[in-house]
């Protein structure tokens, strides 16, 4: 018993020790790619988030909606370091049947770039299981560009679309 009371609290430390994920990989052309969805890949969940200090929250701002902004601000300083966290944030929760090397891309537009296509991607070599991408788009790009207005996520495979989720102003 003793035994495994030690390794549950090794096994927490090590967890809360993990290191964050490094940043997605910004594209600076967004290739057209063929669509083959196959049911082994699935987007689960997702969880969007937009923070803008200047923005006033509208109507009542529950508990879960507090503690993320919290969570998003935690650490800075100063007004500049506020204002370089606010953006959007995704989370995709996705899963595949199949072991491979999956892809997931994001793929967006923002206010002030009209129809220009802008993507991040992370790349996933042997997944298999639920996995969790998170995306960022904030600081300067936030800044100068506007909020995103439309976007769509995208599982790839071998050059492929195999899964696919989008917001329901993407066209």
């Amino acid at each position: 018993m003793t035994f495994r009371i030690l390794l549950l609290g090794v096994a927490l430390a090590a967890a809360g020790c993990s290191t964050q994920e490094e940043p997605a990989n910004s594209l600076e052309r967004v290739n057209i790619l063929p669509l083959a969805l196959d049911d082994s890949y699935q987007f689960r969940k997702i969880q969007q988030t937009t923070l803008d200090v200047n923005a006033a929250p509208v109507g009542r701002v529950g508990e879960a909606a507090s503690f993320e902004r919290a969570r998003a601000y935690w650490g800075a300083i100063d007004s500049q370091e506020t204002r370089r966290r606010d953006g959007n944030y995704y989370r995709f929760f996705w899963r595949t049947r199949t072991p491979s090397d999956v892809t997931v891309r994001l793929e967006y537009r923002q206010a002030g770039l009209a129809n220009f296509v802008k993507a991040q991607e992370r790349y996933y070599p042997g997944a298999s299981g639920s996995r969790k991408s998170s995306f960022e788009v904030t600081g300067d790009e936030f800044l100068e560009s506007g909020r995103v207005t439309m976007w769509r996520a995208l599982l790839i495979v071998d050059g492929r679309i195999v899964g696919l989720t989008q917001s329901f102003m993407w066209k």
